[in-house]
């Protein structure tokens, strides 16, 4: 059988949906964190994204550590680690344990609760609105990588390519326990997120979803219901 040469590696157009450009500019030009931040392929071992993992890796293990009563220290790492615009939002309470991969991505609105053992793969920005609570053990993951194989190493090497793409959550949602919200993925204002659910595709505004993947199986005073749905609950 003859050998056949691994495909050359094609650049993918990043995903245009989330406000990436469609024509990349020369990979010369982008740092790896640039590339990161733009939708593009990008290597994670970058030494400048190493050193920001290492760097929330010991923040999340710091906040992790603190003692139940120690509200303000919590606060000042919270400021010190998370998306600058954190510091404005008077009352923001998050449970250890946390993680979170670069925590400069991670920007959450005014009374913010998040339960234990949350994560957020922050590879991407992560903007959650005001008013939203995340039951025990949500995961959020903007980091994923490309689904051909050729793509996603570099032949030859041990380089995998990941690519990232943002998570947007809207005003006073409700994300059930051990929820998973995958890369790319927008979520309307005043949702709730079933427990378990594995929410894969964009949410509208005031429904309730659940499952996997997640449907929805609950439309909320002020959700544009779907015509065949409103002409059948008519009936």
């Amino acid at each position: 059988m003859a050998n056949i040469p691994p495909k050359k590696f094609v650049e993918p157009i990043p995903n245009a949906q989330v406000g990436t450009p469609a024509v990349p500019p020369p990979p010369e030009h982008l740092s790896e964190k640039e590339r990161m931040m733009q939708g593009y392929p990008y290597q994670t071992w970058d030494p400048e994204l190493v050193e920001g993992r290492r760097n929330a890796h010991e923040m999340n293990r710091r906040f992790n550590e603190t003692p139940s009563d120690a509200v303000v220290q919590r606060r000042e790492i919270i400021n010190s680690y998370l998306h600058p615009d954190c510091k404005d939002r008077p009352s923001i309470h998050i449970e250890p344990p946390f993680r979170c991969d670069y925590g400069y991505n991670v920007r959450v609105g005014n009374n913010f609760y998040a339960n234990w053992d949350c994560a957020i793969l922050d590879s991407a920005m992560v903007d959650i609105g005001d008013d939203c609570l995340l039951a025990p053990g949500v995961h959020m993951y903007t980091a994923t990588h490309p689904l051909d194989p050729f793509p996603r190493r570099d032949a030859g090497t041990s380089t995998y390519y990941e690519l990232a793409f943002p998570i947007k959550i809207g005003n006073t949602c409700w994300i059930g326990g051990r929820s998973v919200i995958c890369p790319g993925v927008t979520i309307g204002d005043n949702v709730v997120v079933g427990a378990g659910s594995v929410v894969t595709k964009d949410v509208p505004s005031n429904v309730v979803v659940a499952g996997n993947p997640a449907k929805i199986i609950r439309y909320l005073d002020g959700a544009e219901v779907p015509p065949h749905i409103a002409n059948k609950n008519k009936k």
